[in-house]
């Protein structure tokens, strides 16, 4: 069975985060380890508390991970100070760590901050040059690359000059286009679109999670950067088009879509 390690903040809602991540790892049958980087309280409706765990209780986690359940794939979503990204990069050095899925998570779907500026240069100079693919929405491409994306055009500006700074491939997320929810992956200095059409379904919380999760089930399995983030991008089409309705804000996806009950 293939491991994977989610390495971020817990929503006690159950949509996002460590979670949302959980739940995606064991619709693709493999074995989800999470190291915990922040408790949030926290529902559909937004962000109402967030306690980091401290560095040195988190770098105990990731201790007992690497050395015990070696992970096949690594994804990392909330870390929101510069001392916990340092803890994960120097984990991850340590012990070679192997194909690892960077969601830059700066903002809640419901806008709340979820980084701390002094955070932002940390992520950017140590965090982001160790992955091997990077998961920006559009908000967050924005602040990585310094200037407004309002099109496709402006979308590709920005991820050929993030991807041209980093070893790893750009994924720029398009859900918030209003066209269409085209995603663009920058790899090895080719660019490729993944079409697709809006998706009428308001309930969006945990959706950037849940796709760098599936990112990192796929390279798990072994499959390259393009086959991953493809098949990703079908499931996360999948668990929209379930339609599940719950809670009265942004609700959460059907991660288990695709399981047969029957079963």
């Amino acid at each position: 069975m293939k491991k994977v390690l989610t390495i971020a903040g817990s929503d006690c809602s159950g949509g996002a985060g460590i979670q949302a991540d959980i739940k995606t790892i064991t619709a693709h049958k493999m074995y989800a380890m999470s190291a915990i980087t922040a408790l949030t309280a926290q529902n559909t409706t937004g962000v109402y508390g967030v306690l980091e765990a401290g560095k040195d209780f988190l770098e105990n986690q990731l201790d007992c991970i690497f050395t015990d359940i070696f992970p096949d794939s690594v994804k990392i979503g909330m870390v929101s100070s510069a001392a916990i990204i340092e803890s994960i990069v120097k984990k991850l050095v340590r012990y070679g760590a192997k194909n690892i899925v960077v969601d830059p998570v700066m903002f809640s779907t419901s806008g709340h901050a979820l980084m701390s500026e002094d955070a932002m240069e940390t992520l950017i100079t140590k965090l982001l040059p160790v992955a091997d693919v990077i998961t920006p929405n559009i908000s967050e491409a924005e602040k990585l690359c310094g200037f407004k994306i309002e099109n496709k055009t402006d979308m590709l500006k920005a991820a050929e000059k993030i991807g041209k700074k980093l070893k790893g491939s750009v994924l720029v997320k398009g859900g918030h286009l209003k066209e269409s929810a085209d995603d663009l992956l920058y790899h090895k200095g080719e660019v490729f679109w993944l079409e697709q059409e809006k998706i009428n379904n308001p309930n969006t919380h945990g959706t950037g999670c849940t796709l760098s999760s599936a990112i990192a089930c796929g390279l798990a399995e072994g499959k390259d950067t393009i086959q991953a983030v493809r098949s990703a991008k079908a499931y996360i089409t999948g668990a929209l088009l379930a339609q599940l309705d719950l809670g009265k804000g942004s609700g959460p996806l059907n991660h288990c879509f695709n399981l047969n009950s029957a079963e």
